[in-house]
């Protein structure tokens, strides 16, 4: 028998259209509304903390007034599994191998810098760059190291240092994220920006920017070849919000990435070259990080700013979608293809992911709870077809 409240499905949800493609499954982890954990001990805290949130929100009978979290039999399973457990060796190979394929690259890039041929190797560089990514990501969510302050130098290298991109503005960023998926009021990737979400902000457009919304569905693959340019910008942009020494350090690690990148490119090969080198290898890398996220969350439920509060496993697990596939996707997707099962355990190291989801998946059937899994190309066309809708009334 399942908690009282778990009979609530989509039903004061979405302000926006769009539907689902569901099947039933379940897995949980750290709660994503609660800071980074330093370690093992604060992971565990962390976990336990969205366990107790998650059962004060749905799981208090009314007959007999005990808490029955939908979160903490899950919490208890996936930890006894050993799933939380960090996998050092693993991400030790993962970062050496991409180490080595990226220096390989660039020493191409060296090599054929005074012919046209050298704009081939802007897509290796683009997809090793994803990679490079991936790697601070999981640095962010504290997967890589039992110290915070490893996976804070981990993040400043492949972050700052090695993509230009402020790891300090993507945490922030996307740690309110975690807290509040699909969120219009908390989460910042559904904020108003060059793409709307739901119908109320699409009226709000004007201008240039409505025009953009009544395209946007079309307009989204070919935008997200600016993305590598403007994650730069915003992380330039967002230093001013930073502490003071952390602004220092990330600075100049930004700056040495940029100086060292326009100083490789010139020695390479004239500037001409250079120039489009690194348009294309920037418009690549844009293209192939945001398509790896866009699968993760468009289209799916988005909570009712004015309904009630969920708990942890259902704001985790009603907001994503995961993406079938094989270690073929694993790669591609960076692990985000297991979007559910990492929204539940922010922490869970990356290779875990895949053994946690039939356990999750398991539970969420228990509870009658919507697990969602679609095929990538189906991912990515629920996503748009969301995002037409939501412009539909600005074609009329």
């Amino acid at each position: 028998m399942p908690p009282p409240q778990a009979a609530v499905s989509t039903r004061t949800f979405r302000e926006s259209p769009g539907s689902t493609e569901a099947t039933a499954g379940a897995a949980t982890g750290p709660a994503a509304d609660h800071a980074p954990a330093d370690g093992a001990a604060e992971d565990s805290a962390a976990e336990d903390a969205a366990a107790e949130d998650d059962g004060a929100l749905v799981g208090a009978s009314p007959t007999n007034g005990a808490q029955a979290s939908e979160f903490s039999p899950l919490l208890r399973t996936v930890r006894a599994a050993g799933l939380l457990e960090r996998r050092t060796g693993w991400y030790a190979r993962s970062i050496a191998l991409n180490a080595l394929l990226v220096a390989a690259t660039w020493a191409g890039v060296l090599l054929l810098g005074g012919s046209w041929w050298v704009l081939a190797l802007a897509l290796p560089t683009a997809v090793l760059g994803a990679r490079t990514a991936f790697v601070g990501h999981d640095a962010g969510h504290q997967q890589i190291a039992e110290s915070r302050r490893v996976n804070r130098v981990l993040g400043l290298i492949h972050g700052n240092l090695l993509l230009g991109m402020s790891v300090g503005w993507w945490t922030d960023k996307h740690n309110r994220h975690h807290a509040n998926p699909n969120h219009v009021d908390k989460d910042p990737d559904v904020g108003v920006g060059a793409f709307v979400w739901t119908r109320r902000q699409a009226a709000e457009r004007t201008g240039f920017a409505r025009w953009l919304t009544r395209h946007q569905a079309a307009l989204f693959f070919p935008l997200l070849l600016l993305e590598g340019v403007a994650l730069k910008v915003s992380s330039i942009q967002d230093l001013r919000n930073r502490p003071r020494r952390e602004r220092l350090v990330e600075g100049v690690l930004l700056a040495a990435h940029s100086v060292g990148y326009v100083a490789l490119l010139l020695v390479a090969m004239d500037p001409l070259h250079a120039l489009a080198f690194a348009a294309l290898h920037h418009a690549l890398f844009g293209l192939h990080l945001g398509s790896a996220f866009a699968p993760n969350h468009k289209g799916m439920e988005m909570p009712d700013p004015d309904g009630d509060r969920w708990g942890h496993l259902r704001r985790q697990v009603l907001t994503s979608r995961n993406v079938r596939g094989g270690l073929l996707t694993d790669w591609f997707l960076g692990g985000l293809n297991y979007q559910i099962d990492h929204h539940l355990f922010p922490s869970m190291p990356r290779p875990s992911l895949r053994r946690a989801q039939p356990l999750i998946r398991a539970h969420c059937a228990a509870l009658g709870l919507p697990y969602t899994e679609t095929g990538l190309v189906e991912s990515y066309r629920q996503g748009l077809r969301h995002m037409h809708e939501v412009g539909a009334e600005l074609r009329g």
